[in-house]
C-alpha cells in the first residue's frame, strides 16, 4: 500500500475537509461523488485526476483496496467534479503501472516518491461531456 492507513484516517478527517473545496477547481485535482455499499449514503473524495482523451485516470494513493474505489467499482461508475464541472464516469477499472506512462511528468515524479503504482481509469459519459 503506498500510503498507510494512519495517513488515509487523517486526511479524511482533517485534509480532506480542506482539500475538497479547492480539488473541485485546481487541475489535476477532482472530487469524486461514490456511495457507500452498505451505508448507500453520498460521499466525496478528493483525488489526483488526469484526463485522457474521453477518459479519466485516477492515482490510487491509498491503494486499489480504499472504500471508495470498491464503491466506485461496484456501482460501475461515479461522478466527477474537476475544474468546476460535473461528470459523469462509467467502464472503471484499476490498472498497475509501475512506471506511471499515463501521468504527466511532474505527477510521475511525485507519485514515484510515494510508491503510487495502482490507477483507476474511468470513462467520461459524453451526455454529461457536453454541459
Amino acid at each position: 500500500m503506498p500510503l498507510p492507513r494512519s495517513v488515509a484516517r487523517f486526511n479524511l478527517y482533517v485534509t480532506n475537509r480542506i482539500l475538497g473545496p479547492l480539488a473541485r477547481s485546481v487541475p489535476g485535482m477532482g472530487v469524486v461523488i461514490h456511495v457507500g455499499r452498505k451505508t448507500h449514503r453520498q460521499y466525496r473524495t478528493p483525488v489526483m485526476v488526469f484526463r485522457r482523451t474521453n477518459r479519466f485516470i485516477i492515482a490510487l494513493t491509498y491503494g486499489r483496496d480504499s472504500q471508495w474505489v470498491q464503491n466506485v467499482l461496484v456501482a460501475n461508475g461515479c461522478e466527477l467534479i474537476t475544474q468546476n464541472r460535473k461528470l459523469r464516469l462509467f467502464d472503471p477499472h484499476v490498472f498497475h503501472d509501475e512506471r506511471r506512462e499515463n501521468m504527466p511528468i511532474f505527477a510521475r515524479f511525485i507519485l514515484g516518491i510515494i510508491n503510487v503504482s495502482d490507477f483507476l481509469e474511468l470513462t467520461i459519459d459524453q451526455d454529461t461531456a457536453s454541459q
